[in-house]
């Protein structure tokens, strides 16, 4: 396809993708109206309510009748709070209140919606998050943005957890906006036909849009074909949907002329699900739900001959016929659109357009099923028999993920005996126990944990066994002996209570997890929603009415072909013959070049490569010759001498050489390298190179590029040039090659080819053998190639304020770091990146330990690697961490690799956007101060920002991380201070007697707690570093590394409502204590460095900001080195490289991870599935601060120091003091 055709569909595309959004968008565009408020109390159901005061009604926003909110009469998880819209409503945004002036309030809760009251769904706000946070407080106002929106009647609240010194309280908002739709119900034997006007439609062109849902787990959406075998097919098969498009005549499953997408999992589960399909020519473009899928096909796809008709739920038209096997859709189809026609309303208005086929609705019928969720090991439900029967009878349906769990155990009267039925290895196992007897099995099925339902029904009557799965009769037992059966009273399904409550149950493999439904007991069907209310039955740790299994390997995240396995609660990747190893196969198991193979020792032979590392590329083999110098020899198909007669412009020799690796393997390889070259060896006898009179090239090859190159051998990349014309000793002076001399004798042009953009040579063209005794020979050798760019650089810097920095860091799903670093500093940031609270660093954080930080949303994470021995040794130590979906792990030279695993459901996504970099120092002048706003304004409307209120408008702490460096004479100074709405607040100061006090107040009617390090005069112009962090009520703080202790604090646990960080002079007093109020007015004056809240670098937003910061400065503030000289300018002696720049010293002996020339490369499409972005860096490094070393050091010195901005700055440290790493990221997202 051309550039200008290739355009051309690209517009159309773009066109039709537009148009579709418009459809399915419906009221999307200002959809924010309230929808609750003016709801009638009927409207508003509970779980249970309180009193006749706390009852759902009294739940609207900002309401003060009744008790001032909802609240159930217990406080438990299994509460809800539930509203009946009136109809189906697009909702895109939910606030929360507690009950009004009380202690009563939610802080974090499950969203559920419905279209019928029954079948409920959790929202998910990514693909493992399942809840909200709620509030902190009884009034404020938490306001959550839903993306994407729901469309659903009925919406419920599940409170999580609540305030520990109060009770669940919620007043609650919903906004959005009315939804319309067209909707048909298809009964599984029906279907609706399009015929249209063949000059209507493009042959290269569709786009087909719908919703659907459906209980069942397979069935045909939609299906066009043609007379020759060409058809488009959408078909649900085992809850996944595959679009099957077929060019040509070749029937089902041709490979070479069917595209077969897969996307989705779980679509059987009675809710709608969202499909597009746009197809342009070549290139097909798949969306279910959020997943999409990009195809561009090959062959003869741009056009398909198909007839003039499409059929939805089924293949229904006589003649039709399919070589694979299929059933008609059972379900309610949506907004279907075919080509911007609206099926639907065609059919509603009986249009002959549109043939119906069998009975269809234009309502959607809903299921009375009622599923139920075991959520742990623990989960249980206990359901009674009818005692006295003389049969054991039970029947439902499961689906799970679980290789083993106990399904269901009953007592036997009379024979004392029981009955097991569980899961093991897959396999459903029927096990009857009896004293004195051997245990009896019966197994029955295979590969039942596959996410899929299966129906189970089992009885036990007089002397016979048996047990039916999925309808198959699996085995029948008559292994009672003569006795009589009786019931033992109670069934135990999915779990056996705990032993104090005197059940018999057992339970050999541990509890189920997944989902049952259409639950029978001695022949009478169950009913969940009075398990539900406590009437019938008794349960532990279950959701009833909702089915929350999930696919964890969709997406996959097992990178490189892993395969993806899964439990209920994580997944697993088998990465066997992959090359790749680690938790998700992320790590290349082989090296980048021969080069690092060398540096290990190996000698010469042939090895695999992975020249990206953990990027895309795959690993290949090839040979690699240890001489002094690690040659990367490539070969080809081609290696032979090469004879050509014959030959002339029109009837040319074309010869073609295939590596052994692919064009990007091949051009990754090459720009690792520092030099590549390849022989060519051209022999001639009157076979000329280039036409003399007119300069028309008669013999070409073709490199990398796909360009037209000729020069030859050992020229450089000027056009037809040989060696001998560069060196002035041609066999003819007037040529700049031999065989330009068109001699009737053998001659060559021989020499290496080395411009690396053009290398390898792909094809070889002569032409000019034609004439009487012409004749030429050549023969190419393979590419070799020397070096490895990012092994052998390294970059020093010598004092704390050098740093480099370089574009974002992308790793939104897993990225890997690592590098070599030497030093003989105490510690150090290695590299940080932030985003709006996700971050992650790498720092030497004492001599002996380094650290690996990071939060994804879920709070932050650390790593540790300690050695018995110092890094700071001045030799050169790697440190190599990774960050993927289920883990993160740091491992430095040869100890032990440290694991942090990921939450089960939490936050996945690393979102970065600052440029990548290490933290800075600040100098501070009398009276000036750095201010830090989490938030202009507590009080929150519905208008408000969603990440306003998800992080800061009532933002709480129970924990955080304090760390920063300081340096100065002044005393009473402020070092920080975090202020709050609720007059709550966090102080640093140095006192007037010099001591440094850590004040807390948790609580607005409590005095602070005090925190006092009396053991050294603070303000004595050294610089001294402090870490302070805190869980709740428990403090933990360390000053200079030799100084450390353990606080229980009294006023509280939580910092509420945040407002703003403050560095230097507090312009405020209300509330505070009279020391810190002292210190604040007195402010900060000298060197604050490395300053960091959990995730936020004030002193990096105010001096370095990447994007707009919530700063504000005042005074005299300026960047500069803590350690600078005395009577010097600091910030003239610092030293800020770009990216492009690939500054620093330069020291050939010694290594490094990986080199870097250019910048960040996106890889994707018109709908990208997977962005890879290779980062390698040249170097990047800096020493933040210096701790005891260089106290001592000074304290050794006497060094004087005033407390003036004139003679502030103290003797630096010497210049052998330098911290040199290198580094290689590489990431992908």
């Amino acid at each position: 396809m051309g550039s200008v055709a290739g355009a051309v569909l690209k517009t159309l595309l773009l066109l039709s993708t537009q148009n579709w959004n418009r459809v399915i968008a419906g009221n999307s565009y200002d959809c924010d109206e309230p929808l609750v408020s003016a709801l009638s109390p009927a409207s508003f159901s509970s779980s249970s309510e309180l009193s006749s005061s706390h009852g759902p009604g009294f739940a609207r926003l900002n309401r003060r009748d009744g008790a001032g909110g909802w609240s159930p009469l217990v406080s438990n998880k299994y509460q809800w709070l539930q509203i009946d819209l009136g109809e189906r409503m697009e909702i895109t945004a939910v606030a929360t209140q507690g009950g009004y002036g009380s202690s009563n309030w939610v802080t974090s809760y499950l969203l559920m919606f419905s279209d019928s009251g029954r079948n409920w769904k959790q929202y998910r706000q990514e693909d493992s998050i399942w809840g909200f946070s709620g509030n902190a407080n009884a009034d404020s106002v938490v306001y959550y943005r839903l993306q994407p929106s729901i469309k659903a009647r009925f919406l419920r609240f599940i409170p999580l957890e609540w305030n520990p010194r109060g009770r669940i309280g919620m007043r609650i908002e919903v906004f959005g906006c009315a939804y319309r739709s067209e909707v048909v119900d298809l009964d599984g034997k029906s279907s609706l036909v399009y015929r249209f006007d063949q000059n209507s439609l493009s042959p290269i062109k569709d786009v087909i849009s719908l919703k659907f849902k459906t209980m069942q787990s397979d069935g045909i959406l939609l299906h066009r074909e043609g007379q020759n075998g060409d058809h488009i097919t959408l078909d649900l098969r085992r809850g996944k949907l595959f679009l099957l498009i077929n060019s040509g005549e070749t029937k089902l499953p041709s490979a070479h002329t069917l595209i077969n997408l897969t996307l989705g999992s779980l679509l059987d589960d009675q809710h709608w699900h969202s499909v597009l399909i746009q197809r342009l020519g070549r290139q097909v473009n798949f969306t279910v739900d959020e997943h999409r899928h990009r195809f561009h096909a090959q062959g003869e796809f741009s056009y398909l001959d198909l007839d003039y008709e499409i059929s939805f739920g089924g293949i229904p038209a006589p003649g039709k016929s399919v070589s694979f096997p299929h059933k008609n859709f059972h379900g309610c189809l949506e907004n279907l659109f075919y080509n911007g026609v609206d099926i639907i309303d065609l059919a509603k208005q009986q249009k002959p357009e549109i043939i119906t086929m069998g009975n269809v609705s234009f309502s959607c019928s809903q299921s009375q099923s009622v599923p139920v969720t075991f959520l742990s090991p623990r989960s249980y439900l206990a359901l009674p028999g009818f005692s006295g029967e003389d049969e054991l009878s039970a029947t439902f349906q499961f689906r799970t993920w679980n290789k083993a769990g106990l399904l269901l155990f009953s007592e036997l009267q009379l024979v004392s005996g029981g009955l097991l039925l569980f899961l093991n290895d897959g396999k459903l196992k029927l096990n009857l126990y009896q004293p004195g007897k051997l245990p009896s099995d019966i197994t029955a099925g295979v590969g039942l944990n596959d996410g899929q339902w299966h129906s189970i029904s089992l009885s036990a009557k007089r002397n016979h066994l048996s047990v039916v799965v999925d309808g198959q009769v699996a085995s029948v037992a008559s292994s009672l002996g003569s006795e009589q059966t009786y019931s033992g009273g109670t069934y135990y399904f999915g779990g056996c209570p705990d032993n104090s409550f005197g059940s018999k149950c057992k339970n050999p493999l541990g509890g189920f997890q997944g989902c049952m439904r259409l639950i029978s007991v001695s022949n009478k069907v169950v009913d969940l929603i009075s398990v539900q209310q406590g009437s019938l039955g008794n349960f532990s740790d279950l959701q009833i009415d909702s089915c929350g299994i999930t696919d964890r390997c969709l997406p996959n995240y097992c990178e490189h072909g892993g395969e993806c396995s899964q439990s209920w609660n994580t997944f697993h990747c088998n990465c066997a013959n992959t090359g790749y190893a680690g938790a998700t196969c992320h790590n290349s198991i082989y090296e980048q070049s021969c080069e690092s193979y060398k540096h290990r020792g190996n000698t010469s032979g042939f090895y695999y490569i992975d020249t990206d590392g953990s990027g895309p590329l795959e690993p290949f083999l090839l040979y690699c010759n240890m001489t002094e110098t690690a040659w990367t020899v490539i070969q080809h198909n081609g290696s032979d001498l090469t004879r050509v007669r014959n030959t002339n412009p029109e009837n040319p020799h074309a010869g073609f050489f295939e590596y052994v690796a692919s064009t990007e393997q091949l051009q990754a390889t090459i720009n690792l390298a520092d030099h590549c070259e390849q022989e060519l060896t051209y022999y001639c006898k009157k076979s000329r190179l280039a036409n003399k009179p007119d300069g028309r090239p008669l013999s070409w090859w073709v490199g990398r590029t796909n360009e037209t190159q000729t020069y030859w051998g050992g020229s450089l990349p000027d056009p037809q040039k040989c060696t001998c014309g560069l060196e002035g000793n041609c066999i003819d002076s007037q040529y700049y090659c031999n065989c330009d001399a068109d001699r009737n004798e053998w001659t060559n042009d021989t020499g290496f080819l080395s411009y690396k953009e053009h290398l390898p040579v792909r094809k070889i063209v002569v032409t000019d053998t034609g004439r009487p005794h012409s004749e030429a020979a050549y023969k190419l050798g393979p590419l070799l190639c020397r070096g490895d760019r990012s092994f052998w650089n390294s970059a020093s810097f010598n004092t704390e304020a050098s740093y480099l920095h370089f574009p974002t860091f992308h790793g939104e799903l897993s990225a890997d770091v690592s590098f070599f670093f030497k030093t003989t500093a105490s510690s150090g940031v290695f590299l940080e990146n932030l985003g709006i609270t996700d971050f992650i660093r790498i720092e030497l954080r004492s001599p002996a330990v380094v650290t690996f930080s990071f939060d994804v949303g879920n709070g932050p994470f650390e790593i540790s690697v300690q050695s018995p021995t110092h890094f700071n040794d001045n030799q050169w130590h790697h440190v190599k961490v990774e960050r993927n979906m289920k883990e993160a792990t740091i491992q430095v030279d040869q100890l032990l690799p440290k694991t942090q695993p990921a939450p089960t459901d939490g936050h996945v996504l690393l979102q970065l956007n600052s440029q990548l970099f290490v933290e800075i120092s600040a100098y501070f002048g009398s009276g000036s101060s750095v201010i830090y706003n989490f938030q202009e304004n507590y009080s929150l409307s519905k208008n408000s920002s969603s990440h306003a209120a998800s992080f800061h408008g009532d933002m709480k702490l129970s924990r955080e991380m304090i760390k920063f460096s300081f340096r100065t004479a002044r005393a009473p100074s402020l070092l920080l201070y975090v202020s709050s709405f609720y007059k709550e607040y966090l102080s640093v100061i140095i006192a007037k007697n010099g001591s440094l006090q850590i004040r807390y107040k948790l609580n607005r009617y409590q005095e602070p707690d005090v925190v006092n390090f009396d053991f050294k005069n603070m303000a004595d112009g050294q610089l001294h570093h402090v870490e302070i962090n805190r869980e709740e009520g428990v403090l933990f703080v360390e000053i200079d590394d030799n100084a450390r202790r353990q606080v229980h604090l009294s006023s509280g646990t939580e910092l509420s409502a945040i407002k703003s960080l403050v560095l230097g002079r507090i312009s405020e007093y209300s509330d505070i204590d009279q020391e810190t109020a002292l210190a604040g007015a007195q402010g900060f004056l000298g060197c604050l460095s490395a300053v960091q809240l959990s995730h936020v670098a004030p002193l990096k937003a105010a001096l370095q900001p990447s994007h707009p910061a919530p700063v504000t400065i005042s005074g005299h503030v300026t960047e500069s080195s803590c350690v600078s000289q005395a009577g010097t300018d600091a910030t003239s002696r610092e030293r800020t490289h770009s990216f492009a720049d690939h500054s620093g010293t330069r020291d050939d002996r010694e290594p490094l991870a990986n080199a870097i020339r250019s910048d960040s490369a996106v890889i994707g499409g018109l709908i990208a599935v997977v962005i890879f972005i290779l980062l390698c860096i040249a170097a990047i490094a800096v020493r933040i601060y210096q701790q005891k070393r260089l106290y001592k050091r000074n304290e050794a010195k006497s060094t004087a120091v005033l407390p003036y901005p004139d003679s502030r700055w103290l003797q630096e440290a010497s210049s052998s003091d330098v911290f040199p790493i290198a580094v290689v990221l590489q990431n992908k997202g």
